[in-house]
């Protein structure tokens, strides 16, 4: 067998065949309690690709968290083949503090590739694009609904990009829309540097949802084995071929009140179906929201105090929408991946 390089990362060098937590300094907070970007290395003794797996760039997006956690915990990681890169907390401020955002008030997720010497989020971003990114060939970033919405299990692709497609088929969620590079966002500084990032949407911020989870797990693993990094012993098998949704739209409150909304992610719709309505407190006015196309639906809101114009449903028109929803059956009817006491 071939003697790999150690992987070095921060000045520290990892053997092959071992795994380490590599703590990578990145400030200070303002009692001066050291801050880290912890990267937990997996450097398989076989060659292969390097991936990356990353979460809670948006300090509130949890469920990103858990899905490392038990993807560090899977059966075969110390044997794969090439090396992994798995970062459940970019944004520690936020994810202290409970908030999208960094104490500077930006969104890490808009000043990528980020300056060594620019404010503190472009600080971070320049850390973690140097650390991570540049030395993975792959990537995959988690990611969940804004604080007060969830979002039904989703991979969104970068246009014109036959790879990710590819990875986005393996990965197996029941849903997959193409989503365009923002200035500033990881995927688009990634792919200046060669890296292809799959983006996972899934869940609702600050919360752990299970069958957001399991499907961010079983997905990872499946893209691993489809890159030769890991066998197919234990590999959950995807319930159902992906959908390609073609566009998307949200439906916003007609007027403030109080809603009630009918349907939840996953249900199928069609023109005429109702939504939900939204009502004063006294129930002598309400509006029904219904839907104008056929689609699934991708996201909702949770709160049920609502103003005029705010978003309530999100819906993924797609001719195959009874399709994507079995794909969410299946997830839910899958065997868990750990033990039942470990399901929260």
């Amino acid at each position: 067998m071939t003697t790999r390089d150690a992987f070095e990362i921060n000045n520290h060098r990892i053997a092959p065949g071992t795994r380490e937590t590599v703590n990578i300094p990145v400030s200070m907070l303002s009692d001066h309690t050291p801050v880290d970007l912890s990267v937990h290395v997996i450097h398989g003794r076989r060659p292969g690709p390097v991936m990356f797996v990353s979460a809670a760039i948006h300090g509130d997006e949890v469920i990103g968290v858990e899905i490392v956690r038990r993807l560090l915990k899977a059966e075969g990681l110390d044997e794969i083949a090439g090396t992994l890169l798995a970062v459940p907390i970019v944004n520690s401020f936020g994810f202290l503090n409970h908030s999208r955002y960094l104490p500077d008030r930006r969104d890490l997720n808009r000043v990528f590739p980020g300056l060594s010497e620019g404010s503190m989020a472009s600080r971070l971003a320049h850390i973690f694009m140097r650390e991570v990114v540049t030395r993975s060939d792959v990537g995959i970033d988690l990611h969940s609904a804004a604080i007060h919405r969830t979002n039904l299990p989703q991979i969104r692709l970068t246009p014109d990009n036959d790879r990710l497609a590819e990875l986005g088929r393996v990965f197996g969620a029941p849903v997959m829309m193409y989503s365009k590079l923002r200035d500033g966002s990881l995927r688009m500084a990634a792919e200046a540097e060669g890296v292809d990032v799959l983006l996972y949407e899934a869940g609702e911020g600050l919360r752990f949802d299970e069958l957001a989870a399991r499907a961010g797990v079983a997905g990872i693993l499946r893209v691993m084995h489809h890159l030769g990094m890991i066998g197919a012993e234990s590999l959950p098998e995807a319930g159902a071929e992906p959908v390609l949704c073609t566009e998307s739209h949200w439906y916003r409150a007609p007027a403030g009140g109080v809603f009630r909304g009918y349907l939840t992610i996953g249900d199928t719709v069609e023109p005429g179906t109702v939504l939900g309505a939204v009502t004063d407190p006294f129930g002598d006015v309400e509006a029904e929201l219904t839907a104008s196309r056929e689609g699934i639906v991708i996201g909702r809101t949770i709160m049920p105090v609502v103003y005029e114009g705010d978003a309530l449903f999100h819906i993924a028109r797609t001719p195959q929408a009874d399709a994507a929803a079995e794909g969410v059956n299946a997830h839910l009817e899958a065997a868990p991946l750990f033990d039942e006491d470990e399901i929260i």
